[in-house]
């Protein structure tokens, strides 16, 4: 399976080149496919803020290559270097609240550059740490495909309807994707006969990179409303919602784009079976529940505008982009370490103590 994913890809986001971070410019896709160049720590905070890169893995990925723009600039500048890249740690962290993976990114980058020996090259050792950041989400996608389309064949080994919410796959991520991936490794094995993507408000990432992603790939999409996924798990048939994760508790509660606890809800009631992928460093054990969560709300004028276009009427607009799904909600959460099913605290410890699966 493996090799069948890596023959298919077609699709990233992130490259890495001559010292030069190159993001694929998510908000204009998929009208235009437009590559923006970034040399600084500031810069890539602000595409991270402005969603020129999104995606849990992407934005921890993105960060660790802004830490290593930061720090070329710091040392050119001389004097007290470390001091002055602790401000670009900073910009970086505070660019998106919700998704863990950053400063789970910015923590290994710092404990990089404290390991550092005496005469070891600063700037190749941070380039070289964010390179196996990138390396090691992508070698985790490639893993979690392979045991979420395990977990699917394990309950139907035949074609079915999956539904999936927002955009996890290539773009949001090293390569591949989380959920996204496992319907990639799932079609691959024939085992789907199509996917139901959420248009996902109000950035449209179902509509605009899902189902680019899957139409592109020759996977059966179809794009739904977000409010009609009910009726869909009622009428078509559909055996599993999959869907990925910015952070996920101690105990299994995970946030995700908003929208993810009702789907889990209407699941719940369809008997319809809901899959959480994400790696391990979407992980956060340092929180007990899902209550303490800091969610992210956006201005009101990305519900109130589209296309800089003013559609509703003049009134507030309440703009939370991630909601928190309890674990008793999730069957399965689908790690690069492996699987837990029905998910609570006890088990959410052992996975975080096992080793990473090959």
């Amino acid at each position: 399976m493996r090799d069948e994913l890596l023959a298919a890809e077609k699709v990233k986001a992130i490259e890495w080149r001559d010292g030069t971070l190159f993001l694929l410019d998510q908000r204009v896709l998929p009208r235009e496919e437009t590559w923006l160049a970034y040399d600084s720590a500031t810069g890539v905070a602000e595409a991270i803020r402005s969603m020129v890169v999104r995606g849990a893995p992407a934005i921890g990925i993105a960060a660790a290559f802004g830490v290593v723009l930061g720090a070329r600039a710091r040392l050119a500048e001389g004097g007290d270097w470390r001091a002055a890249l602790e401000e670009d740690f900073k910009v970086l962290a505070e660019s998106r609240p919700t998704a863990v993976n950053l400063f789970w990114a910015l923590d290994r980058m710092r404990e990089r550059l404290q390991r550092l020996k005496e005469g070891e090259n600063t700037l190749a050792a941070l380039e070289a740490e964010a390179v196996g950041i990138f390396d090691s989400d992508r070698e985790a996608n490639l893993t979690m495909a392979q045991l979420g389309m395990e977990l699917i064949r394990k309950h139907q080994a035949a074609p079915q309807k999956l539904l999936t919410h927002c955009n996890t796959g290539a773009l949001a991520t090293g390569g591949f994707g989380t959920a996204l991936g496992v319907i990639r490794a799932a079609h691959l094995a024939g085992l789907v006969e199509r996917v139901f993507a959420d248009e996902t408000r109000p950035w449209l990432q179902g509509s605009r990179l899902t189902a680019w992603e899957l139409a592109g790939e020759g996977v059966p999409v179809s794009l739904n409303a977000d409010s009609a996924a009910a009726h869909l798990m009622k009428t078509e048939g559909i055996t599993w919602v999959i869907v990925g994760a910015d952070r996920i508790t101690a105990n299994g509660d995970v946030a995700n784009k908003i929208g993810t606890y009702q789907l889990a809800v209407n699941a719940m009631h369809h008997g319809v079976r809901f899959m959480v992928v994400a790696p391990s460093s979407t992980i956060d054990m340092n929180l007990e529940d899902g209550e303490d969560i800091p969610i992210e709300e956006r201005d009101g004028c990305e519900l109130l505008d589209v296309g800089g276009q003013r559609i509703a009427a003049d009134v507030h607009a309440v703009n939370p982009v991630f909601d928190v799904t309890p674990a008793d909600l999730i069957d399965a959460i689908v790690t690069e370490k492996g699987v837990v099913e029905r998910p609570d605290a006890a088990k959410m410890a052992q996975l975080m103590c096992r080793k990473r699966l090959h």
